[in-house]
C-alpha cells in the first residue's frame, strides 16, 4: 500500500470526506526506448465522480494498472493531463492513497501500529487520539480483538481489512484500489468485498477500483469503465444502478446480468484483436 494520506481527522464520523473528481484528459503512456517503444494507454479520456465508485476493467495486460499509477502521481502522462479537482497531478501526493495488489503492511509492527505509522510520523494527532481513532477503525474493519497481531499472524483477508483501514485513517480525498482482492481464496474474496463496501457505503469516498472481474466490479460500483486492448482506451461507461445498500444477491438481477452481458461482449471483442494481433506477429 502506498504511504502516502491526506490531511487528519479528528472522529470516524469526519472519515466522509473524499468528494472529490479526477478527470483525465487525452492521456497517453508508453514505456520502452524511442525505437522500441511500447504504446500502453492512447488518448484516454474519462471522469472518476464526486462520492461515487468507478470500476475500470479491460483485458489482461491493457495497462489498467499504468492509469492507476498515473492517478497515484506514480508515473507520468506523455501526452494529456490529469487533474484532481482541477489541479494538475504532477506527482505522488498526500490526497491520495493506493492498495495495491501485494500486501504492504510492516510486518515488524502490529495491526494497531501499522494504522498508527502514517499520522504518528508527520504528528497529526495526539497520540491518546490518534490511538483510539486506531482501535475504532479496528473494530469497524471486524479486527478490534487482533489489534495487537502482526501481519504473519494474520490471515490474508484480516490482512486486507488491515491494509483497508490503514487506509481510511489518512483520510485521503481519493482512494485508489488496484485489484486489492487478487489472490484470495473463494471464501475470502467475497467477505472484502463486503467489507470494503460497507465502508464505502457509510463514507461515499471518491474511489477507483481495479479489478479483471466483471462481476466483482458491478458488485462495487456506481460506474463501469471498459478499457480496450493495449494501448488502452475507453470502450464503454457503463452506469451500475443497483440500489444501495448492496446485497451479493443483486447480481442475480436481470439488470445485473444485462450489464455484465454488455461488459463480457466489449471484452471478448477486445481479448479477440489481442489474439489477432499476437498471431500477426508471430
Amino acid at each position: 500500500m502506498s504511504m502516502t494520506s491526506a490531511a487528519s481527522g479528528h472522529a470516524t464520523q469526519d472519515y466522509a470526506v473524499g468528494k472529490s473528481k479526477v478527470n483525465l484528459n487525452h492521456v497517453s503512456k508508453g514505456f520502452g526506448e524511442e525505437w522500441e517503444r511500447e504504446e500502453v494507454v492512447k488518448d484516454l479520456t474519462f471522469e472518476i465522480k464526486p462520492g461515487l465508485l468507478t470500476a475500470m476493467v479491460g483485458p489482461s495486460g491493457c495497462g489498467k494498472s499504468t492509469i492507476a499509477n498515473m492517478v497515484a502521481g506514480y508515473e507520468t502522462p506523455d501526452t494529456g493531463e490529469i487533474l484532481l479537482n482541477g489541479k494538475k497531478v504532477t506527482g505522488p501526493g498526500k490526497d491520495r492513497m493506493v492498495v495495491f495488489q501485494e500486501t504492504a503492511l510492516m510486518p515488524w509492527q502490529t495491526a494497531r501500529e501499522n494504522l498508527r505509522f502514517g499520522p504518528r510520523i508527520r504528528r497529526e494527532m495526539r497520540n491518546r487520539e490518534l490511538n483510539k481513532i486506531a482501535d475504532e477503525l479496528l473494530v469497524k474493519v471486524g479486527l478490534g480483538d487482533f489489534k495487537d497481531k502482526y501481519p504473519s499472524q494474520l490471515s490474508g483477508g484480516m490482512q486486507r481489512r488491515a491494509e483497508l483501514a490503514r487506509a481510511i485513517i489518512n483520510q485521503p480525498v481519493l482512494l485508489i484500489m488496484d485489484e486489492p482482492f487478487r489472490g484470495l481464496d473463494a471464501m475470502s474474496r467475497p467477505l472484502m468485498q463486503e467489507f470494503f463496501l460497507k465502508l464505502f457505503e457509510e463514507n461515499r469516498r471518491t474511489n477507483l477500483f481495479v479489478t479483471s472481474e466483471v462481476e466483482e466490479a458491478i458488485f462495487l460500483a456506481d460506474r463501469l469503465v471498459v478499457l480496450s486492448n493495449r494501448p488502452a482506451r475507453v470502450r464503454a461507461i457503463i452506469d451500475i444502478p443497483l440500489p444501495r445498500p448492496r446485497k451479493l444477491s443483486m447480481l442475480n438481477s436481470p439488470e445485473a446480468y444485462e450489464i455484465k452481458r454488455e461488459a463480457m461482449e466489449l471484452l471478448h471483442e477486445e481479448a479477440m484483436k489481442s489474439f489477432s494481433q499476437t498471431r500477426a506477429k508471430a
